[in-house]
């Protein structure tokens, strides 16, 4: 089984992967996958860069390119496997296509995102909530398909999954999902 996560900045993507982890599933990420190519390019980490080598990957190889590298990974190694952050209408619809997936979609309150965001203290989150926010605008919304579409992607979920309440209800949240797949 492949989960994918999509979700606005700081909603608790991270925490979810964290647990399924924890349930033995294996994790790849387009932020890391991402990371590394920004720093082969010798560009500095930020969401900025982030976004820029994402479109012109994707420009340059198809809307679905990146999560296809971490799908043909996750293929090889034959486990359950949780691919995070999709944020392209093209990378869900590449990884619905190879069937077995279920897309799970988390938000929550922007307040308490940003707070969450500033305390995990990524390159990516040094920002002030002005600027989270503007950042998260950009992100939501695009007629390109390969440029963010967090929005888009939300509504394509299988799974929607409040996450404003704490670490224990998103837990049970998330037990609840898994039941319904197995």
């Amino acid at each position: 089984m492949i989960i994918g996560i999509t979700g606005t900045l700081g909603a608790g993507k991270g925490t979810i992967v964290e647990y399924l982890k924890g349930k033995g599933f294996n994790h790849y990420s387009v932020r890391k996958y991402l990371t590394e190519e920004i720093k082969r390019r010798g560009l500095p980490v930020n969401r900025d860069s982030m976004v820029l080598v994402g479109n012109d990957l994707r420009a340059k190889n198809s809307p679905s390119y990146i999560v296809e590298q971490l799908y043909e990974k996750a293929r090889k190694e034959g486990k359950n496997c949780i691919i995070e952050s999709l944020r392209t209408i093209g990378e869900v619809e590449g990884l619905k296509k190879k069937g077995k997936f279920f897309l799970f979609a988390v938000d929550a309150e922007p307040k308490t995102r940003y707070e969450r965001a500033v305390g995990r203290g990524s390159e990516t989150d040094k920002v002030s909530y002005e600027t989270f926010l503007e950042n998260e605008k950009r992100e939501m919304n695009s007629n390109d398909p390969n440029k963010q579409n967090i929005s888009a992607c939300m509504k394509m979920a299988d799974f929607k999954i409040n996450n404003s309440g704490t670490i224990k209800e998103l837990h049970n949240k998330i037990e609840e999902i898994l039941k319904k797949l197995n």
